[in-house]
């Protein structure tokens, strides 16, 4: 029973166990097949046992009640049943991933250890998420992950009811998504020539060509398979900064009266490079032709479009761009970006979708959030609403990174809002202090600090706090380019993170039970080891997690206060 993320109330019956053998059956409605799917298809691969559909009233069962919220359980487990009530889909999948854990690690592996033995405790056991979005985002952009990992980590992120993938695919180092009408964005734009090892101020490069794209069908077969666990997968596609390897493949998306874009290529440097795209009608087409196919392999409420760290400098040398200042009355460069923004903000709200940006998106002015009837409430779950055509006004929402000032101001003025603040949960950043860290970069952020992260900052009355739909933690990949990096960076913090994102924890971090947690992740580290997590020991990397010599940029003192 030591389950996490912690559920809302689990009580331990003695003496109710339920064995479980090959007569064991598992049964559902229809209306919960993909939670029959993959319980049976996991639980029988761990255990050796058939669970054949059986009738109602026995063996393991999944029913809808409808009374319940669409992510809530509970569980009952008496001798010969284990009933898994679900308010929906999406919370008949949690329930099946509690009563995976109730099973113990070995029900975490892909082959059977043993036949017989295994057995679910006696337990009452009633759950519902806090947030709807509980997200982490997988910076692919950077550095290349294959598909198979891709799909690995999902798995990773359903094992810990984690439901949003943030799939940051574009950036300066590369393009990583198939667009059919511009086929160079992949075919220039997938690979660089060599990368950066470690911090520039190392000055060491690999001079190892690196890249590597999606196709379209690649894309789909995440989408479907991250949304058969209950997970929405949303794409980002970097814009107006964050650019150049889009500008290295269709050099009339730069600035070209202030540089010869034709002599770019993809960027091997990490940081922000001073490349950005132009502000010109020709360009917002070409965007929208990007977008026409990313919203055709996504089915996503939201579509991420950066918005963060652009460089301004080529706009202020550019005559073209200070025409088009003009040209559409504004007063800046800010407003100039802020006009790229609100473009494909009406653009996506024309097609029934959702725009979300970084917090700059908020510099030079966003429209304030109207909700036309028929639209969500704020904090509802990210997946499976069907959604009104058009949605008139901004509806943007703000992933608040730098801090929660920019979330503060975002929920204050009507905007839905999902924090992940880097001086928090920025999973790339260095979990002690010492020479052992693997390329440190950022600030300490150990794993009791993630567990006292509070995700709705004091400052928001009860109103403004309902715009806090959820939170994220990101990883950036400049340091890791394999699995097994990301693997030491997210893990064990992923599951500290997982608990905040669902449990109902106190609001002081001062009063959360980081003490119990820690007790209950002692037994969770076997389900990761089970699950070949090469995650970061409590007590320091081991010898081949280190990167003797490679240097990182750690950020000195603990982050600045909220």
């Amino acid at each position: 029973m030591d389950l996490i993320p912690a559920p809302s109330s689990a009580v331990r019956r003695p003496g109710e166990d339920f064995p479980l053998d090959a007569t064991t059956t598992l049964t559902a409605p229809p209306g919960l097949a993909d939670a029959e799917r993959w319980l049976r298809g996991t639980l029988s691969a761990a255990t050796g046992l058939p669970l054949a559909p059986g009738r109602p009233g026995a063996g393991i069962e999944l029913v809808l009640d409808d009374t319940l919220a669409a992510e809530a359980y509970r569980i009952t487990v008496r001798p010969g049943h284990a009933l898994l009530t679900a308010g929906g889909p999406a919370g008949a999948l949690w329930a099946a991933q509690t009563l995976r854990q109730l099973l113990g690690p070995d029900a975490y592996r892909r082959s059977p250890l043993r036949r017989e033995a295994w057995v679910l405790p006696g337990a009452d056991i009633a759950d519902a998420p806090r947030f709807g979005w509980r997200g982490a985002l997988l910076d692919v952009a950077r550095h290349f992950l294959p598909k198979s990992d891709v799909l690995r980590f999902v798995d990773l992120l359903a094992a810990h009811k984690l439901n949003v993938l943030h799939l940051h695919l574009t950036d300066d180092q590369g393009w990583r998504i198939e667009i059919k009408r511009y086929p160079r964005l992949t075919g220039r734009g997938a690979w660089r020539e060599r990368s950066m090892v470690g911090y520039r101020a190392g000055q060491r490069r690999d001079d190892r060509p690196h890249g590597g794209y999606y196709t379209q069908d690649d894309l789909r077969e995440i989408v479907a398979y991250a949304a058969a666990r209950g997970i929405t997968v949303v794409p980002e596609v970097d814009l107006p900064g964050h650019t150049q390897a889009a500008v290295a493949a269709y050099p009339e998306l730069g600035n070209t009266d202030v540089v010869d874009t034709a002599a770019l290529g993809v960027w091997t440097d990490w940081g922000v490079s001073h490349h950005v795209l132009n502000a010109s009608e020709e360009t917002l087409r070409f965007f929208e032709g990007v977008l026409e196919e990313v919203l055709e392999v996504f089915p996503s409420e939201f579509v991420h479009l950066g918005g963060d760290e652009c460089p301004k400098e080529q706009w202020k040398d550019s005559a073209a761009a200070q025409a088009r200042i003009r040209e559409l009355g504004l007063a800046n460069e800010d407003e100039l970006q802020s006009h790229l923004i609100r473009h494909f903000d009406r653009w996506l709200a024309e097609r029934g979708r959702r725009l979300i940006g970084w917090d700059e998106i908020l510099e030079g002015g966003l429209a304030i959030a109207t909700a036309p009837q028929g639209a969500p409430e704020a904090g509802a779950p990210v997946s499976g609403a069907e959604r009104p055509a058009a949605w008139g006004r901004s509806r943007a929402a703000v992933s608040s990174w730098r801090g929660f000032g920019g979330g503060i101001a975002a929920a204050k003025a009507g905007h839905d809002v999902v924090m992940c603040p880097e001086q928090h949960v920025y999973f790339d950043h260095r979990q002690a202090d010492g020479p052992d860290e693997p390329i440190p970069v950022g600030f300490v952020r150990t794993l009791e600090d993630v567990y006292r992260f509070e995700p709705v900052p004091e400052q928001l009355d009860e109103a403004a706090a309902r715009h806090v739909i959820g939170t994220q933690a990101n990883l950036w990949s400049e340091f890791m380019d394999s699995a097994r990096d990301i693997d030491y960076r997210a893990f064990p913090r992923l599951v500290a993170f997982a608990e905040v994102a669902w449990s109902e924890l106190p609001a002081r971090p001062a009063e959360r039970d980081y003490p119990g947690f820690e007790r209950r992740l002692r037994a969770h580290l076997e389900v990761l080891d089970a699950l070949g997590v090469e995650y970061r020991p409590v007590d320091g990397p081991h010898p081949w997690q280190r990167r003797p010599g490679v240097v990182g940029r750690p950020i000195e003192g603990p982050p600045p206060v909220r």
